[in-house]
Order: C-alpha cells, then structure tokens, then sequence
C-alpha cells in the first residue's frame, strides 16, 4: 500500500508508511495552545492520525465571553498520513522544529489562520510506558515546545487578530494511547486502577518552564520532569531537573481541579518557587480529549463536521468529561537572591480514580 510519505527518506521499518506496527492503538498527533496577553481568550487545536484504524480528526476550539466554542471533524484517512486536513481544518509544516500554521477554513461560524513559532529548541519528555498488568497502556515519545503566535481567529462573523506578545504551546505525540472504540475485553484480574497527571509549559518573558508528572495512586511518580529553557536555546542549552515537587496543591471544593499549587524546581543555589494562579478553564473535551461523542480516533463517517458550545458557567465541573482540563494560569516565579518575575501558562489536570495524597 504506497502513499505519498513513500516518497520521503524516512522508513524506520521494510514495511510501506501506511503499516504503523501491529498496535491497534497506535497514534500520531498534534496538539497547540495559545491565549492573549492580557488572559481575555484561549484557544487550543489537536489534529490526530490513527493507522490501525484508518481515521483522522481534528478539533479547534476558543474560549470567548465565558463559552468554550468547539470545531469537531473526523474523516476516513485511507492510509494517507501525510494528508495534514481534516475537513476544514489543516496543518501546514512551514519549518520543522520551529514553526508551524494552524489553518480553519469557513465552516459552521469558524475560520483562523494561526502561525506557531517556537521560542526555543523543543524539549524531548522522557518516554511515556506504563502497563496494565502484561498490556501496553501507554508507549509514546512527546516533544514539547513554547511559541509566540500570530494570526487571527473568527467566531460567528467577528474576527479577532491575536495580539502582540501571544504565547502558547505546541507538541507532537506518536506511540500506543488508548484511542478509538473502548477495549470490550480489559485486561484480568480487574482492579481498581487510577491515572494522575499533571503538565505546566509556561511563559516567561525570556525563558520558558516545564514540568510533568504521572504518578500512581499512592502519590508515586512513574514519569516526571522539569526543563527550564531559555529562549533561543538549541537542545544542549536547557536545565533539566528530575526532583521537582507540585506543592500546596489545594482543590477547589467539589471538584478535581487545582484552586492553587506552588512548584518546586531544585537548582544548584537553591529552589525555583513557582506560584499558580489559576483564573479560566478551558475543557480538554473540546479539542477530543474524553469528549462523549467525540473521542479520538473514533470512528464517525467518510467525513462529519460539528459545532459545538459549552457554556462554561453551566457546566459541571465534576462531571466525568469535565474533569480533565487546562487552567489558564498567572504565574509567579521566585529565583534565589532575584526578584519575582511574572509569567502565564497552563495548569493542565487529569485525575482519574483515586489519588490519595489529595484525598480523592
């Protein structure tokens, strides 16, 4: 089966491009962020391959004036993974490893054309592997990086340039996720199992700050990291720590969600303190991430296109598809011997099952 990608020097296998492994789950993906300077609007995008199940979809999605407005489109892929379009919704690679565009043709009120450019070199998280019992559940590389973005979003006729100093983040994912249909036969003995994720790329005005961490029920980190990196710096020129700590984490009541959390990075003069404030919250559902209807991978048609909008003040917060999310943060950052400074970024949450250490 030959497409379009056989043409380019970059088989890692004997096998043509369209054959990804034997993995049903295996996925290839997109994800941007970006929000104004003064916190007034967030949008997000992800755009995901699935080879095993011959489908792609693509998600945008902006907060305005207290809605979450979604663009939701899924198509057969036909084995072709280097068609970067699903309906109206394209990526273009302008430069690899730096910049990109993010492109919503006319459809259903919506239109953009967004250009992501990284702020430095982007980092590799360390690899992503966790099983359930002798089943692969996770088996992914990700590489992250902060940008500056330019461009314009229209939502029902009113077009908004995005204003000087709008930052976000963008990152490309390939591996085994759970993706498409759920498993009908899960893996035995059943246990109860949980998931606890935290990630927080954030925006300096001359650096960038990053930390994840999965952990188990018990609190115990099975993949974390910290990257500072300052802008510009190529791939030897950031500070990597493994000892990092999120602090003080206190939930806001009746839900999963962080209401503040200080981070901790350890550095050779002593501990960076890092302060969230959290102040919008954008639902990962809008862009496929355990939306009901719109998960990825899932199969909908040779082509659908939806609209969909999410009153953010009516929503329950507690509700299963809302717990995970983005917290748009005000961030304060606190050096040995030097001044705060001040920053945003996310806040991203994922707490499935119980996690004892917040007592949930």
């Amino acid at each position: 089966m030959l497409t379009k990608a056989d043409d380019f020097p970059i088989h890692q296998t004997p096998e043509p491009i369209a054959y990804a492994g034997t993995d049903r789950n295996f996925y290839d993906r997109y994800f941007f962020n970006g929000y104004q300077p003064d916190g007034t609007e967030f949008f997000a995008a992800a755009f995901g391959v699935y080879p095993q199940l011959n489908i792609t979809d693509a998600h945008f999605s902006v907060i305005r004036d207290g809605v979450e407005h979604c663009l939701h489109a899924s198509k057969v892929m036909h084995m072709e993974r280097m068609d970067l379009s699903c309906g109206p919704i394209r990526i273009e690679v302008i430069e690899p490893l730096r910049k990109l565009k993010l492109i919503v043709e006319p459809s259903n009120g919506f239109s953009a054309e967004i250009v992501f450019e990284g702020r430095s070199f982007p980092i590799e998280e360390p690899r992503f592997m966790r099983r359930i019992g002798p089943r692969a559940f996770m088996d992914y590389t990700r590489l992250t990086q902060n940008v500056r973005c330019t461009g314009w979003i229209e939502v029902d006729g009113v077009r908004r340039e995005l204003a000087a100093g709008t930052v976000g983040t963008r990152d490309r994912s390939w591996g085994v996720r759970p993706v498409g249909a759920p498993d009908p036969q899960p893996p035995v003995p059943m246990s109860v199992g949980g998931f606890f994720w935290q990630w927080t790329p954030l925006n300096f005005d001359d650096r960038s700050v990053f930390f994840h961490v999965n952990a188990d029920t018990e609190g115990r980190p099975w993949n974390t990291r910290a990257v500072i990196a300052p802008d510009g710096a190529g791939p030897d020129g950031v500070y990597e720590s493994e000892g990092a700590t999120m602090d003080e984490v206190s939930l806001i009541p009746g839900t999963r969600h962080a209401r503040t959390a200080t981070l901790n990075v350890p550095l050779a003069q002593g501990s960076a303190a890092i302060r969230f404030e959290p102040f919008l919250t954008f639902l990962m559902r809008g862009v496929g991430y355990g939306a009901p209807a719109w998960r990825h991978g899932g199969y909908k048609g040779e082509l659908v296109v939806e609209r969909e909008d999410i009153d953010l003040a009516a929503v329950d917060m507690a509700a299963p598809e809302n717990v995970h999310i983005q917290a748009l943060s005000r961030v304060t950052m606190t050096l040995p011997g030097e001044a705060p400074i001040q920053g945003m970024g996310v806040f991203e949450q994922l707490i499935a099952g119980p996690y004892r250490p917040y007592g949930v």
